[in-house]
């Protein structure tokens, strides 16, 4: 059976060149349930607030089966206050793609993915969605709609539609079980493996794509090192946290950086920052 490069870590190299997007566009399409295609990336390396954002967050410019053009997020690094990092997420990528002095009206629609290979909340489903609700709280419990000119501007019904709406995928609680589409992204984002009667947008190219033999030997030895490394970073976590999640985290930090693992694997495992790690 054919070897392909874990998602987690083509999302950091290989998902981020045009000839690879059709992959991407396929999860896209999968979870926001219409046909999406995307423009272009939103990478401004110089104006990242976490060193490691460049590595763990592809942010995109993306067109809709409805026509409309949205901001698409995708992030797939631990961190420790993940739900705060997505808010910060969404609410940076709408204030950097308007321009001062822009109307409002030229405010972009925001969908966030997360992609976690870690312990996220608590709850019994591994993928959720989740937005903005503007509902009646006085006298009724109805959806605050827009206006009959506002629908015909925005193209969009109820006043939660503009704005942002989050999906999570929580990988590691995925049971196995395929049956949908987003079964089989989430058996392949588990278990890196892609069966031939995997059918799903986005599955069938990556494939051919993503395959680990495809790699130049160099590129071999650096994706293995990296998966290696942080396998034995999680298996170091997971043994920490006898000491408590917070400071078993930072105990396991510190014993990796002390010999010798690379930052973005130790901020990979542990959800530190670099900042964070470099104080330890």
């Amino acid at each position: 059976m054919p070897k392909y490069i874990r998602f987690d870590y083509a999302a950091k190299r290989l998902l981020r060149q045009k000839a690879n997007f059709v992959v991407l566009e396929g999860l896209l399409t999968v979870l926001l349930k219409t046909n999406v295609k995307i423009h272009r990336m939103l990478e401004n390396e110089g104006d990242q607030k976490h060193e490691n954002d460049k590595f763990n967050r592809v942010d995109m410019l993306a067109k809709l089966g409805t026509g409309e053009l949205a901001i698409i997020e995708v992030q797939n690094s631990r961190m420790n206050d993940y739900f705060k990092r997505i808010l910060y997420g969404t609410s940076k990528l709408i204030t950097e793609c308007i321009d001062l002095g822009d109307d409002y009206t030229k405010v972009k629609k925001v969908y966030s993915v997360g992609i976690v290979y870690f312990r996220l909340g608590q709850g019994e489903d591994c993928a959720y969605y989740g937005k903005t609700e503007f509902r009646g709280v006085n006298k009724t419990d109805d959806i605050l709609r827009l206006s009959q000119q506002q629908q015909e501007q925005f193209r969009r019904e109820f006043a939660e539609d503009l704005s942002p709406e989050y999906f999570l995928l929580r990988v590691d609680d995925f049971d196995n079980v395929v049956k949908t589409p987003l079964d089989e992204w989430l058996s392949f984002l588990k278990t890196g493996n892609i069966p031939e009667s995997f059918t799903a947008p986005g599955l069938p190219e990556a494939r051919e794509r993503l395959r680990e033999d495809d790699m130049t030997d160099a590129e071999r030895l650096r994706y293995r090192s990296y998966m290696e490394s942080l396998r034995n970073a999680r298996s170091m976590l997971s043994a920490s946290y006898e000491d408590g999640e917070t400071a078993g985290i930072k105990k396991t930090a510190k014993n990796m950086k002390d010999k010798g693992f690379d930052v973005a694997v130790i901020s990979e495992a542990t959800g530190l920052s670099a900042d964070d790690i470099a104080k330890l």
